[in-house]
């Protein structure tokens, strides 16, 4: 059929991104590995030597000095952190036993994890209310680093210097910086997926200062989590970090990007970043004139664009999206964008094709 040798251009990134080919051939190795690592026998050992020698790889690639908590993803490290940690930085004690606060904008994920947290206001720039810290008594605060559906980066430092100031402990989720921007270096734990930056889907980690930060459970990973260990995943994690670059994406790409956004602005369409505090160049929304985001997803997908309407978690859903919604963008224009989101093995050609298709779209509706 025609419809199938559709060349493919995939510009979805921030929900997952193709692994590398380095982190193939490392989960197909791991998979010779059939032992549980926990089990104490011959075989249990030499599988276990294999997965802490991961681990030490994850925690060096990703220059953390702390401890690394494997889980099967970001969904699960965000619940370890808002529902395990202790009250009070470092004393041990408790189980989420301080105030939890999580903004506006943050990944359904973490919402789930802490559906009665209390909520923190965004401005229509995307930055972060931070003044309800301010009286909280060793609060325990999630926050992404860069949202997931606009690109838009939080001052972490000021995050962090408002909830230590209170005792606090701040958890912040890096599924969509880590191995494309440094790690916060003030965050107390952090949140990490594989599959947002080449690794195996089923693996991230929960990054942690110190244990005595967490309550344990018992179980595997030193007692923080149940379940048996992924070895393959850990080693495709592993394998995917090592091979990140800076910058994460070509140059080239990033400067097509600017292009766009250009061409954007002259046909009367809204680029999201415009609007941003703090804009970062791998996830953009894109508003079309007179044409709506579902309309454009459906006429994009034929014509061999993989693009999205935001987070992958939650836009099949009915709603609108809560992204947009906290950031007070008008309902008309947040029914109107889409986003792309561009990665390791994104090319300028890619973009430049979704440019003259985005320009011929926008035309076209006029």
């Amino acid at each position: 059929m025609k419809g199938l040798s559709i060349h493919r251009i995939y510009l979805d990134h921030a929900a997952t991104t193709p692994m590398r080919p380095e982190a193939l051939a490392a989960v197909a190795e791991g998979m010779e590995r059939w032992a549980n690592p926990s089990s104490p026998h011959a075989e249990g050992r030499k599988a276990r030597v294999a997965l802490e020698d991961a681990r030490d790889r994850i925690r060096k690639e990703l220059g953390w000095s702390g401890e690394v908590i494997l889980t099967s993803g970001a969904s699960e490290a965000a619940w370890l952190a808002l529902n395990r940690a202790c009250a009070v930085k470092g004393n041990g004690s408790g189980s989420g036993a301080g105030t939890r606060f999580v903004s506006a904008v943050e990944h359904d994920a973490v919402h789930g994890a802490a559906p009665d947290a209390t909520m923190l206001l965004v401005a229509p720039d995307g930055s972060v209310d931070l003044e309800p810290l301010s009286g909280g008594a060793s609060p325990i605060v999630a926050m992404q680093a860069i949202n997931s559906e606009t690109g838009a980066a939080q001052d972490m430092q000021a995050v962090a210097d408002r909830v230590h100031a209170a005792g606090g402990l701040l958890v912040a989720d890096c599924a969509q910086s880590a191995a494309k921007y440094p790690l916060p270096s003030e965050c107390d734990m952090a949140i990490i997926s594989a599959h947002k930056l080449g690794g195996p889907p089923g693996i991230g980690a929960l990054l942690v200062r110190d244990y005595a930060m967490l309550a344990p459970a018992g179980g595997q990973e030193r007692g923080y989590r149940r379940g048996t260990e992924n070895l393959p995943a850990a080693l495709g994690f592993a394998a995917a970090l090592e091979q990140a670059t800076q910058p994460f994406c070509p140059p080239d790409v990033l400067a097509a990007l600017e292009r766009l956004a250009v061409l954007v602005r002259g046909a009367g369409g809204v680029w999201l970043s415009d609007r941003l505090a703090r804009p970062t160049p791998l996830i953009h929304g894109i508003a079309m004139p007179n044409l709506s985001g579902s309309a454009q997803l459906m006429r994009f997908d034929m014509a061999g664009f993989a693009v999205s309407l935001g987070s992958a978690c939650s836009s099949g859903s009915l709603k609108g999206s809560h992204v947009l919604k906290a950031m007070q963008i008008e309902d008309d224009l947040a029914s109107r964008i889409i986003r792309i989101s561009v990665g390791w093995s994104s090319s300028a050609a890619d973009v430049e094709a979704f440019t003259a298709r985005w320009l011929a779209m926008a035309t076209d509706v006029q």
